[in-house]
């Protein structure tokens, strides 16, 4: 019976890999399902289908999927072009030897810092100190997290309790280029669209002392935008139950970046799985699950002000 063959320059699949019932498949080696792992980690963290990474690298689905579920060998070039497809460089989709999580995770974060950004490190770890950005953040609030978290809602209502201005940077990145963000990604790519991020963030920070800032759910995806936005800003996460993030897109009708996928739920808890460690590094969180507009508000504000005076 014919089989679906990779394209140029993908291998086959392992002996045994693929298919059930044959002694190999129980044999693969460990090395595959780690960088099947933290390449469907790093698709899910940008909120990218299967589907729009395989084109984006060439690759057929079907075998992305293998490699993903460790039953594909991908050659390096095959590796190369998924990894310039998810933005990142080749050794981020490969796994740290004898590293725990925390150490592996901050190595793949030094090796996409900028020079100046690694100077920063590198007078921190002579210096000790532990904040020293803290001064330049002013009184300006980001609020990250997924869509349907409530970063218009609570942003929109905090910057007037505030008495201050509130962006939203994916609005002002579509009027500066002159097209939505779905239009953005798809013509100029991942890579393009971060930069046109960063210099949207860069453009706020220098105008506004104070401001309250929603960003995309992405920003975190990218380590050079998401440590700017931390020393910049304070950095808000809200977070809800998965249940509660896809009740509320639904109401919105929106369902990007998960299109058209028939397993919306999977690839929400997907998403929500690979980013947390990110968003986890803001300086503060707020649950807004289960809550209405007026208690998150109440609790937003305070954290804000806590935030404004450095107690936390």
């Amino acid at each position: 019976m014919d089989r679906e063959l990779p394209r140029a320059g993908e291998p086959e699949a392992p002996a045994g890999a693929a298919g059930s019932g044959r002694a190999g498949a129980s044999v693969r080696p460990p090395l595959l399902a780690e960088i099947g792992a933290i390449i469907r980690q790093a698709r899910a963290k940008r909120g990218m289908t299967r589907k729009v990474l395989a084109a984006l690298s060439q690759t057929s689905e079907r075998y992305l999927a293998q490699i993903e579920s460790g039953e594909g060998n991908p050659t390096v070039l095959v590796l190369d072009a998924v990894a310039q497809g998810l933005g990142v460089a080749l050794f981020d989709l490969l796994p740290l030897s004898n590293g725990n999580g925390a150490r592996a995770g901050l190595a793949r974060r030094l090796r996409r810092l900028s020079e100046p950004e690694i100077q920063a490190v590198d007078r921190f770890l002579d210096s000790g100190d532990a904040d020293p950005a803290a001064g330049a953040r002013g009184r300006r609030i980001a609020l990250i997290g997924l869509r349907g978290a409530g970063k218009t809602t609570l942003g929109s209502a905090l910057a007037a309790r505030l008495g201050c201005l509130f962006i939203e940077l994916d609005k002002l990145i579509e009027r500066d280029h002159g097209a939505g963000v779905p239009m953005l990604f798809e013509v100029y790519g991942q890579g393009t669209f971060r930069r046109y991020e960063r210099e949207a963030l860069e453009k706020v920070v220098a105008a506004n002392d104070a401001a309250v800032i929603a960003t995309a759910g992405g920003i975190v995806a990218d380590e050079g935008n998401f440590a700017l936005l931390r020393a910049t800003t304070h950095v808000v996460w809200l977070k809800a139950t998965p249940a509660e993030h896809m009740r509320r897109v639904m109401a919105q009708g929106d369902f990007r970046p998960m299109g058209k996928s028939r397993e919306a739920m999977a690839d929400l808890i997907a998403i929500m799985e690979a980013r947390e460690p990110e968003y986890g590094r803001a300086h503060a969180a707020l649950d807004t699950g289960g809550r209405s507009v007026e208690s998150c508000l109440d609790e937003l504000a305070a954290t804000a002000e806590r935030l404004f005076a450095g107690a936390g």
